[in-house]
């Protein structure tokens, strides 16, 4: 049976609720556009906006700059003129830094020349179109066709080339990066000081720094990896999103070892085809982007890789295909981890452990033993290592206060994602399964009927939500997801609701709750806030989740 139950204030024609009265659910606040830092200059300290920069850093010729570019050297008034970092945001340039002045979809970098030149930009990196507005600064410009695809680069130099000294292992795919990405550093933390960087967090040592998007833009990525290397990390473990291949930010890095997990649709907004997509993550396993490639030949995609790579490859397999190089058997899921033997070349035997649930969990630990091992680590004690990982926020984490069910958020926000925890959670569910899960606004719109059609099908009831509708109406996104639900023959479909508010969608699941259960709020993972309508308000499904279930015990 299917029921569409509105949630309150949308009686009579739905229509959007976005609620302003103050201090009401749904109010909507502002955030800070990004993360500050600080530094010290003489012996005071200073907070600057954005990532981390090295304390200490070698100045940099501007003619040498202009070199590396095939740039107009500058005038011969600037010729001593140093660099000492880069930036493409004007907001967070420091003193003796290059200022990038990027074209952009609705305003150009070079229409904030004057503000960067006011916090101490030394000179100018844009393209012809903004040349006249950078000059009228009156600092030096280059100027160069394409200002982004060679900005990596340059900021590899500015930097020291910072990557060289670090243990650097990227992973790409559709699915699993940031749970491999935390795996690898928990098998690396084992041996040597460690990083991170990905789309929960930055991690630097014990410093934790909250991520605007997986793969930083080149500017900030270098500025880490400089940052890392001052501060004694030895490796990072890194996502790479297709994004980032495509847009350059990872230009400068060539990673000791690329990882492969999977491919299926996401991204559909950004990338013509699956085609366009694939072509985008196997830039990664080329000389230019990595030394080694680890790949999943499990997925079809994986295979092709393999084949087509042109850095040498060592492929994984967690369901036992007998051509990888590495294999897991003896598999045994339990409820919130599961243990099985890696076998490797050499009949090498590893004992292993996923310290998350699932089947696709054991592919994601077997491709972080794999390549570490790769790198050069002790399989054992890498796979030790991983094994002791606490968890990664917001992928199966787990929302325990005292109720007699399982209630866990995750971030799973595309089909086959939605699909695979909802399988790995059924096995582990004695009562019924809940989903709470909603679409994203301004994003891949052919994933939202499938994704409500996996959630009929494969919850016994699932509530349909908001996400992050960002600019679209909620109502249109949930409408589409729940002609996917309805599509889904009776006979397999669970119960489905329709609540456009996330916080009521999550209390309602919670309350029809009972021992045995498993209740998953699924989509937003470890994300601390709500974008309705271009404006972000604070929301943790963890914690919207935990008050949820505490309301309930009395």
């Amino acid at each position: 049976m299917t029921t569409i139950t509105p949630d309150p204030g949308n009686h009579g024609t739905p229509r959007p609720s976005l609620r302003s009265e103050a201090g009401a659910p749904g109010t909507l606040t502002a955030v800070p556009h990004a993360d500050q830092s600080q530094t010290t200059q003489k012996g005071a300290s200073v907070t600057y906006p954005g990532p981390p920069r090295p304390v200490q850093n070698s100045a940099t010729p501007l003619a040498e700059l202009a070199d590396q570019l095939g740039a107009a050297a500058p005038e011969p008034a600037n010729s001593t003129v140093e660099v000492t970092g880069i930036t493409h945001d004007s907001r967070a340039v420091r003193p003796g830094d290059l200022y990038a002045a990027l074209p952009g979809a609705r305003l150009h970098g070079a229409d904030f020349v004057a503000q960067a030149a006011g916090l101490g930009a030394v000179a100018v990196l844009t393209d012809p179109t903004g040349a006249e507005r950078a000059a009228a600064t009156g600092l030096p410009v280059l100027v160069v066709d394409d200002p982004r695809a060679l900005m990596g680069e340059l900021a590899a130099t500015i930097y020291g080339r910072p990557g060289r000294d670090l243990l650097q292992i990227g992973i790409t795919g559709t699915s699993g990066k940031t749970t491999t990405a935390y795996l690898v550093e928990g098998g690396l933390k084992s041996t040597r000081n460690t990083g991170l960087i990905g789309t929960v967090e930055t991690r630097i040592g014990d410093e934790r720094i909250k991520s605007e998007r997986t793969t930083p833009e080149a500017t900030d990525l270098q500025a880490l990896f400089a940052v890392m290397r001052e501060r004694g990390v030895e490796a990072v473990a890194m996502e790479v999103s297709s994004h980032a291949l495509v847009l350059g930010r990872v230009d400068g890095c060539v990673f000791d070892i690329a990882v492969f997990t999977n491919l299926s649709p996401e991204h559909m907004e950004f990338h013509s085809d699956m085609e366009d997509y694939f072509r985008a993550k196997a830039q990664l396993f080329t000389p230019e982007r990595s030394r080694r490639g680890v790949v999943n030949v499990d997925d079809e995609y994986g295979r092709r890789l393999a084949r087509e790579a042109s850095v040498p490859v060592v492929t994984y397999s967690a369901e036992g295909h007998p051509d990888a190089d590495w294999r897991a058997s003896d598999v045994h899921i339990g409820p919130m981890d599961s243990t099985f033997t890696v076998t490797g070349p050499e009949g090498v035997r590893v004992a292993a452990k996923s310290p998350l649930p699932g089947p696709f969990n054991v592919a994601n630990t077997l491709a972080a033993i794999v390549a570490l091992a790769t790198a050069g680590l002790d399989p054992q004690t890498a796979a030790d290592g991983i094994a002791g990982v606490p968890g990664v926020p917001g992928r199966l984490e787990r929302v325990d206060a005292g109720q007699p069910y399982l209630a866990v958020v995750d971030y799973a926000h595309k089909t086959d994602a939605v699909e695979s925890v909802l399988r790995a959670l059924r096995k582990v569910t004695k009562g019924r399964l809940h989903i709470v899960l909603g679409c994203g606004g301004d994003r891949d719109r052919t994933k939202r009927a499938p994704m409500g059609a996996a959630a009929a099908r494969l919850a016994d009831i699932a509530v349909l939500t908001s996400d992050n509708p960002r600019s679209e109406d909620p109502l249109a996104i949930l409408a589409t997801m729940l002609e996917g639900a309805a599509s889904v023959p009776v006979h397999e479909r669970g119960e489905v609701l329709l609540f456009e508010d996330r916080a009521a969608a999550i209390e309602a699941a919670v309350a029809r709750a009972h021992p045995g259960d498993t209740v998953l709020v699924a989509g937003k993972g470890h994300e601390q806030g709500q974008d309705i309508a271009g404006v972000i308000r604070p929301f943790d499904d963890r914690q919207v989740l935990r008050e949820a279930i505490q309301k309930t015990q009395g």
